[in-house]
């Protein structure tokens, strides 16, 4: 029962660590594992299938979108004239939000679907053996 609230505490922390990762140790490789591990916590809780039924996107289409997200940040910089994956930076509000950042929400994505894609398949093959 202690993963069901576990999970979402894992998944904010998660986001917190992606934010503040640009300038400090962190960002979206470590988020992503930490979000990823509040999902095999649930998975050891309630098996593979009960976690896949709960996730609002599945993990292929995550990786998808991962990727698409990091490809894109690249592409803002031969927009206007410089490099591939230069870094562009804009000031909303008060808060600075670059390319960088959309990189690393990218690599989040991907590495939350590659290792829920791996864990998936060990939970399911262990599932069997039981």
């Amino acid at each position: 029962m202690a993963a069901r609230y576990l999970k979402p505490m894992l998944l904010i922390l998660s986001l917190y660590v992606l934010y503040r990762g640009h300038n400090v140790p962190g960002g979206g490789f470590i988020g992503g594992l930490m979000a990823a591990s509040g999902y095999i916590l649930y998975m050891m809780a309630f098996g593979a299938k009960a976690t896949v039924e709960q996730m609002w996107i599945k993990p292929f289409a995550l990786m998808a979108l991962g990727l698409t997200v990091a490809l894109t940040s690249g592409f803002f910089g031969p927009l206007i004239g410089e490099l591939f994956m230069a870094g562009q930076w804009i000031s909303v509000l008060g808060v600075k939000l670059g390319t960088p950042t959309l990189f690393d929400v990218g690599v989040y994505l991907t590495v939350i679907a590659v290792i829920l894609v791996i864990m998936i398949a060990i939970f399911e093959n262990l599932e069997t053996w039981n």
